[in-house]
C-alpha cells in the first residue's frame, strides 16, 4: 500500500482513535491491548506512510498531526522494545519542524500541539531537545514541561537516551549503566 492508496479519511481515523478513544493512561503507559489495537488498525497506514512519506507542504495541520502520530507514537506501540520503535523518528521530526516553522501548529488545540511536539522530545539531538523545552513550556502544561526538561537533561548529559542502548544494540558507558540503575525508562 503506498500513500497514494491510503484509505480516505485515514487522518481523521488516527486523530479520533488517539484523542477520543484513548486515555492519558493509554498514551503514556505500556499496554499490550493498546499495542495490539495500534498494530491491527493502523499497521497498514504506518507501512504506507513509511514507504512513501508525505510532503509536509501539502498537508494541513490536522493531517500533519496525524502523520506525526503515525510516525512517532504508533511505532512505540506496534514495535515496542525493538529498533523499529524508533525507525520513523526522523520522519516525525521533519513533519513537526515543518508544522512549527509554517505556523500550522498554532491552529491545533493544546493537547494536539503537545503530541505534535513529541518528536522534538523523542529526538537524541540536543537542539531538538531545546526546541522541545521551548515549545512545551509555551504550552504551559506543567507535567509536559517537567518531562521535556528531563528528556533534555538526559540527552545533554549523555548525547543520547541510555534506555535505548540495549534495544538498539549500543554499548552503554559505565556512567550510563549507573544512571540506568536509578532512572525509570524513557521512550
Amino acid at each position: 500500500m503506498s500513500s497514494k492508496k491510503l484509505p480516505a479519511g485515514w487522518a481523521d481515523d488516527v486523530l479520533h482513535f488517539w484523542f477520543e478513544e484513548l486515555s492519558q493512561k493509554d498514551w503514556f503507559g505500556s499496554s499490550t491491548r493498546v499495542d495490539e489495537i495500534c498494530r491491527a488498525r493502523f499497521g497498514d497506514i504506518y507501512a504506507a506512510l513509511k514507504a512513501e512519506p508525505p510532503a509536509p507542504e501539502s498537508l494541513d495541520a490536522r493531517t500533519l498531526l496525524a502523520a506525526v502520530i503515525v510516525f512517532d507514537q504508533f511505532p512505540r506501540n506496534i514495535f515496542r522494545k525493538t529498533p523499529d520503535a524508533y525507525a520513523t523518528d526522523a520522519n516525525a521530526l521533519a513533519l513537526a519542524r515543518h508544522a512549527v516553522e509554517a505556523g500550522k501548529d498554532r491552529s491545533l488545540p493544546e493537547m494536539q500541539r503537545h503530541f505534535l511536539y513529541m518528536p522534538f522530545m523523542h529526538s537524541e539531538d540536543l537542539m531538538a531537545q531545546a526546541e522541545s523545552v521551548r515549545l512545551i513550556t509555551a504550552l504551559g502544561v506543567p507535567d509536559g514541561v517537567k518531562y521535556a526538561r528531563h528528556h533534555h537533561s538526559v540527552v545533554e548529559r549523555f548525547g543520547r537516551f541510555p534506555h535505548r542502548n540495549s534495544i538498539l544494540g549500543r554499548r552503554s558507558t559505565p556512567e550510563e549503566l549507573e544512571f540506568l540503575k536509578t532512572e525509570p525508562p524513557l521512550v
